[in-house]
């Protein structure tokens, strides 16, 4: 047996290559063929009925004004109720047929069955199940002294997830809706910072690939990644999570790259629409795959070159290093407690975690 897997070792990656590149030009035209026929057999949103989570900025709301365009019925959902009002209204202005809000933490089961029960009491389906909420840090991981944040990233960007998913699958079932998940190329390329991130993303990515084989074709599941994506954070709105603002002391923005994120949104709804089990932006991130499948030392000492450059560590909003302070607390909030970077990108950066002024949570809604 030993002697057989060392052959196998030898002879199956440089075979698969070979058979992949005979074999791309008859896939490509497949694919081609598949778009274009679904193309032709867009589903039609209007009056349909669409849970989005993590709809109070960024990726989420972007994607509500996608189905609001489509003349969808809307249940946004987070945490910042004031937001999701204004929103609402947008998205009545651009077409949505009735919109809910409801301010919800997905991270907590019993709130995922509220706002899923209000929907179905109210509209008497759900069609669409989108998951935008997702919580990001830039630290290098031997950095931390707060441990406590490793939970809340699984939380979000995992159980955030799962949650919603398990509450409204019995009624996509029934509609044979489809559940959208923003994931992210950092599942499967390696990028420093972004250790417990990458992991946590890794973990949702194979539970719908999984999850896809137990629905069968009875829900549909279509995983949106990306690379990186502008929003509001690069213009430096904070808050802290119970509601107080924060602001830069400096007004100057951050400048960070990367595509718009209502590009993004336009193509994960369009793609739902479709049937597409995938949404890729940019797509050519693929290529590193193949890399890392086949070729991971060069995939590695690419990386270690390309950002060789950079200097220093810094922990700091996009190695920017910008000081924040908290202005007087909204809502019911005191003003205090763990910092909330409300960006709108599809995922929130924690900021480094040795000392209060730069502890890093951000929960995005």
């Amino acid at each position: 047996m030993e002697l057989m897997n060392s052959f196998l070792n030898l002879v199956v990656p440089p075979a698969s290559l070979v058979i992949l590149a005979f074999s791309w030009p008859a896939l490509s035209f497949i694919n081609a063929c598949e778009w274009i026929y679904n193309s032709f057999n867009i589903e039609n949103m209007e009056d349909k009925v669409v849970i989005i989570t993590g709809a109070s900025s960024g990726i989420g709301e972007q994607i509500a004004y996608e189905y609001a365009k489509r003349k969808a019925n809307l249940m946004l959902v987070a945490r910042r109720e004031n937001r999701l009002r204004i929103i609402s209204e947008n998205a009545r202005a651009m077409g949505a047929k009735r919109v809910l809000i409801m301010a919800a933490d997905v991270v907590k089961e019993d709130d995922c069955r509220r706002f899923v029960s209000e929907t179905v009491n109210i509209f008497g389906r759900v069609d669409h199940l989108v998951n935008t909420a997702s919580l990001g840090h830039t630290f290098y991981f031997e950095e931390v002294t707060d441990t406590s944040i490793f939970p809340h990233l699984m939380d979000i960007n995992f159980w955030g997830n799962v949650y919603p998913t398990l509450v409204a699958l019995p009624y996509l079932h029934q509609s044979n809706g489809r559940v959208i998940v923003n994931a992210s190329v950092e599942t499967w390329l390696p990028l420093p910072r972004m250790s417990l991130y990458s992991a946590s993303k890794a973990a949702l990515v194979n539970f719908y690939e999984t999850l896809r084989f137990e629905v069968k074709d009875d829900v549909g599941i279509t995983i949106a990644t990306h690379g990186w994506i502008g929003s509001q954070m690069t213009r430096g709105k904070f808050m802290v999570e119970d509601g107080a603002e924060m602001q830069r002391k400096e007004e100057r923005e951050v400048h960070v790259t990367g595509g718009p994120v209502e590009e993004f949104a336009k193509l994960i709804v369009s793609g739902a629409c479709r049937g597409n089990i995938y949404v890729k932006y940019p797509s050519w991130y693929d290529i590193f795959l193949l890399y890392r499948m086949f070729a991971p030392n060069i995939l590695n000492w690419t990386f270690r070159l390309l950002l060789s450059g950079n200097g220093s560590r810094r922990t700091s909003l996009v190695g920017t290093g910008m000081p924040v302070y908290e202005a007087s607390g909204s809502g019911s909030g005191s003003g205090s407690g763990r910092l909330v970077l409300e960006g709108a990108s599809p995922r929130r950066l924690l900021l480094a975690p040795n000392s209060p002024q730069s502890l890093q949570a951000q929960k995005l809604e």
